[in-house]
């Protein structure tokens, strides 16, 4: 593990942690993006790798931020999984294998797919690369 990676993972609140690391899931409608309707870019809050376009964002009714496409192929891994009597497909980070939720197969067109990821799991960028309300100079007078 690289020295940047374990300095992130202590920068980790405890959900945060225990989300990605441990692979726990928050509560629904409790996340800070399930209801974001800002554009910009969802990345790994373990490694900041882009994750998810807003514009692939949907709302899915469950209580977690929903998407129905990666940004880029091969930035989210799949494997099954089987925990808690169930079988679904557990979504993790393929930079740092951060958890960060689970796929379904009844999202929208055009790819059917509901990435159904913890908020805890992401750190959200707005378009621009700026947090609102930095890029608001004062009118001149």
């Amino acid at each position: 593990m690289t020295t940047e990676l374990q300095a992130r993972l202590a920068e980790l609140t405890p959900l945060q942690y225990a989300v990605t690391q441990q692979g726990q899931t928050e509560r629904a409608f409790t996340g800070v993006y399930w209801d974001n309707h800002d554009e910009g870019t969802y990345r790994c809050v373990v490694c900041r790798t882009p994750l998810f376009d807003s514009g692939t964002k949907f709302e899915s009714g469950s209580g977690w931020p929903s998407f129905y496409d990666v940004i880029e192929s091969g930035r989210v891994a799949t494997k099954e999984d089987d925990t808690l009597g169930m079988r679904r497909i557990e979504a993790t980070c393929a930079t740092c294998g951060a958890h960060l939720g689970h796929v379904f197969p009844d999202g929208p067109r055009p790819t059917g797919l509901r990435f159904c990821m913890n908020s805890a799991s992401l750190e959200f960028e707005p378009r621009g690369g700026t947090e609102a309300g930095e890029d608001d100079a004062p009118e001149p007078a």
